[in-house]
């Protein structure tokens, strides 16, 4: 799978090399015209993730792709998620979620983790604060009711009642509900803890859990990609399996929030200046509370600049009969709140239908700003406690080679990994053995929501109170 990243991660040990002999490090160009000539073999090919080329130690970053592969970018923002008691505003508490997901993305730049072997598993935990601002628009929508005769004569000199989080009142100053840097040390720590495990090869897919007990909020699906090379970029879209994120809420009666992925595009190849642009729909919706979100992300703007703008809306609809796809088939007078700005950047939203440049920047309330935003740390099993299959024990060999510049070296420890997976293909294929994932019940599932198993229920209940025995769980 392809990820995007600006330096391996922080999660993955520094291994000393065990030879003096270190290899010259290709540079960027070196390594974009390696990359070029590869991908021109697969114009044409339907889906490149399906395919899943093996590419050379010196083109991978070194990070496995189930360590890499997650949305706790910032925890605190999705702890955060059902605090509200109005249904609009966890809606706006989902959204805001949404945009910290892709940090890594945001602040990072294109790379290719380890592909995942069957049964590879990875687990971690986050330890956050529970510091995001509180997100309440009651007072914005009776400020937003008053009738303008009342309100035009005070309106300059009063300051409009704004609720906690959502800034000062100044009309000098926007407000804002972004949630801070994750500090990385809490002092009153929210645990969250994350399992994910390889369940199938062919189609490539990956099964994941996220559980916050004391917060009552769970997140699950399946992570699979496509991927095409036209030419002059690789577009990479969810696969049949990924029907994006399933966020349940239980403290609010387990109302499930359905989170899609748009398409991205891997950009610049030609230029030699790789970029990643979005330009694509999202979805957020929440039968429950019958209400949905649809995003609509953009490309490129005039001449060909890249603005990764995003525009948004929070409307009304109907569960059993959800025929708005695009921000032009809503009603106006079904439009709850609006929401724009450049994802890599900053995003605001303002409440009601009218568009959101008719209101002035200080009436504009900032849902996140990734600017001071950096990717959370995770915290690991010890490495003593780590199984052979667990990703970082797994691919320990190729990282400590790739870190130490040994780079035939972690190719050939790769090949060896490669064709042990093989061979235990071809040994299951004569015993005539299927393969069953061992933390998660289905391999996929139609619905596009995982389940877990007796031992992966167990491997998050040990992770919640900081045990990271496998004992009894795998013998």
């Amino acid at each position: 799978m392809w990820a995007f990243t600006s330096s391996p991660s922080s999660a993955t040990p520094s291994p000393q090399p065990d030879a003096p002999v270190a290899e010259e490090h290709p540079n960027d160009g070196s390594k974009l015209k390696t990359f070029i000539s590869i991908l021109r073999k697969f114009i044409g090919v339907a889906d490149l993730a399906s395919v899943r080329f093996s590419l050379p130690s010196q083109l991978l970053e070194p990070t496995p792709n189930l360590e890499y592969w997650n949305y706790l970018d910032s925890p605190n923002a999705f702890i955060a998620i059902g605090t509200a008691d109005d249904p609009v505003d966890r809606m706006l508490e989902v959204l805001r979620f949404w945009f910290t997901k892709d940090l890594k993305y945001a602040k990072g730049k294109p790379c290719k983790p380890y592909n995942s072997c069957l049964g590879e598993f990875f687990r971690c935990n986050w330890e956050t604060e529970d510091d995001a601002p509180k997100i309440d628009t009651s007072a914005l929508r009776a400020a937003g009711s008053t009738t303008p005769s009342s309100s035009a004569s005070s309106t300059k000199s009063a300051k409009l009642p704004v609720p906690t989080g959502l800034g000062s009142g100044d009309a000098r100053a926007a407000s804002t509900v972004s949630v801070p840097q994750s500090a990385k040390n809490p002092t009153a720590p929210v645990r969250v803890s994350y399992l994910t495990e390889q369940t199938s090869h062919h189609p490539p897919v990956s099964a994941f859990y996220v559980s916050c007990p004391e917060k009552g909020i769970h997140a699950k699906g399946f992570d699979q990609i496509t991927a095409k090379f036209t030419g002059t970029s690789i577009k990479v879209m969810p696969g049949e399996h990924n029907l994006g994120i399933f966020i349940t809420v239980e403290r609010r009666d387990h109302e499930t929030y359905q989170l899609t992925h748009p398409a991205a595009h891997l950009g610049g190849i030609l230029r030699g200046a790789l970029s990643v642009t979005v330009g694509d729909m999202a979805y957020v919706t929440c039968p429950e509370t019958k209400l949905k979100a649809i995003l609509h992300y953009f490309d490129e703007g005039w001449l060909g600049r890249t603005t990764n703008k995003m525009e948004g809306i929070i409307f009304r609809y109907d569960p059993e009969n959800d025929d708005k796809q695009r921000i032009a088939d809503v009603p106006v007078d079904d439009i709850l709140v609006r929401l724009g700005g450049p994802w890599k950047e900053k995003i605001v939203f303002t409440l009601g239908s009218k568009p959101l440049n008719s209101h002035p920047p200080e009436k504009q309330t900032t849902i996140i700003d990734i600017a001071p935003l950096t990717v959370a740390p995770k915290i690991l099993p010890p490495f003593e406690k780590q199984l052979p299959n667990e990703s970082l024990q797994l691919w320990g060999g190729v990282t400590k080679a790739i870190v130490a510049k040994q780079f035939s070296r972690a190719t050939t420890v790769k090949q060896e990994l490669e064709e042990a997976q093989r061979e235990k293909a071809r040994e299951r294929e004569r015993k005539g053995e299927a393969w069953a994932p061992v933390f998660f019940q289905q391999a996929t599932d139609k619905a596009g929501k995982p389940s877990l198993t007796e031992k992966g229920r167990e491997v998050l209940n040990r992770a919640q109170k900081g045990d990271w025995s496998m004992d009894g769980i795998l013998s």
